[in-house]
């Protein structure tokens, strides 16, 4: 049984992608701070958590020998008030764990052939209307800076013989965790207006199809480079919150002050007002044109999926 490691899989999409792999007949490896964020083996036999700090080397670094593939997930939330030292281990989190990895790399015989490593479209900064492509320069602002670094990081490491792809993941869309749950529970308590002048693009993905992605990336040896990960139908935030408010039987509601976001985002949510109040508009045509077939291309249909409860 071939064997992929995930770095930082203990969050929501890397437990979801752990599933996936198992599924497909890989055994997965899970580097993590907090083992039992990882389903129990009885649940997955093919699963395994690995304690590592994502800093230093350690016995994690053993793994890597005879992997076929690295998925590259860590780093600490952005969901969270920027602050000087938020940003800070924000930033250093990700740099430090992509160090961490290339030092395992260097002491394996044989390391896993493939990187993927996770991105976000962050990386082009606050970019009102116009269309996000791959080739596009990092924007302005912190996030756009963490995204420029971190990939300029990966970008440097001398590995010759390994693939490499970036998938720069646009708001990932979950039942229990992320944006969703939040602009929910605003939306059934009557206030889903839009945030701001709701001008700002979303350029949502739905986790299965995030899952499908990292998947895609680990299996194809045609995809490398970077690509958007986020559905073709990148709407505003305030078309999102219309199909939010038809999903939950709501009525209009009128938009936001962007001073009352902010408040809102910091004193009652704990995170920063720019990440509603910006946004980019990333387009997925590099992922699409590699054969991926999004299951929720749509945002309405997509909301309506995430509403349903899951099978028991």
């Amino acid at each position: 049984m071939a064997k992929v490691i995930l770095a930082g899989g203990s969050g929501f999409l890397g437990r979801a992608l752990a599933r996936a792999l198992c599924a497909q007949g890989w055994e997965v490896v899970v580097l993590t701070r907090d083992t039992d964020r990882v389903p129990p083996a009885d649940d997955l036999p093919a699963l395994r958590a690995v304690m590592w700090n994502g800093e230093t080397g350690g016995a994690w670094a053993a793994e890597l020998d005879g992997a076929a593939a690295l998925v590259n997930l860590a780093g600490r939330s952005i969901n969270c008030v920027h602050s000087l030292e938020n940003s800070r281990e924000i930033l250093d989190s990700r740099l430090n764990a992509v160090k961490a990895l290339n030092k395992g790399y260097a002491r394996a015989k044989h390391p896993p052939p493939v990187w993927v490593q996770a991105g976000a479209t962050g990386y082009y900064g606050n970019a009102g209307d116009r269309f996000c492509e791959e080739p596009l320069p990092p924007g302005p602002g912190f996030l756009a800076e963490v995204c420029r670094r971190w990939e300029e990081a990966f970008a440097a490491l001398d590995l010759p013989d390994v693939r490499r792809v970036v998938l720069r993941l646009g708001p990932v869309l979950d039942r229990q965790t992320g944006p969703f749950p939040a602009m929910l529970g605003l939306t059934r308590k009557f206030l889903g207006g839009a945030a701001g002048s709701g001008r700002q693009f979303l350029s949502w993905v739905h986790r299965d199809d995030a899952v499908a992605a990292f998947a895609a990336a680990v299996n194809r040896p045609e995809m490398s480079g970077a690509y958007n990960v986020c559905a073709p139908g990148a709407v505003t935030n305030a078309e999102f919150m219309r199909e939010l408010r038809a999903a939950v039987g709501r009525p209009w509601c009128p938009a936001a002050p962007e001073f009352v976001v902010r408040f809102v985002a910091e004193h009652h949510f704990f995170t920063d007002g720019n990440l509603v109040l910006h946004g980019q508009r990333a387009t997925p045509q590099k992922l699409l044109a590699t054969g991926f077939k999004f299951a929720h291309p749509a945002v309405g249909p997509a909301i309506r999926d995430l509403l349903t409860p899951p099978p028991p």
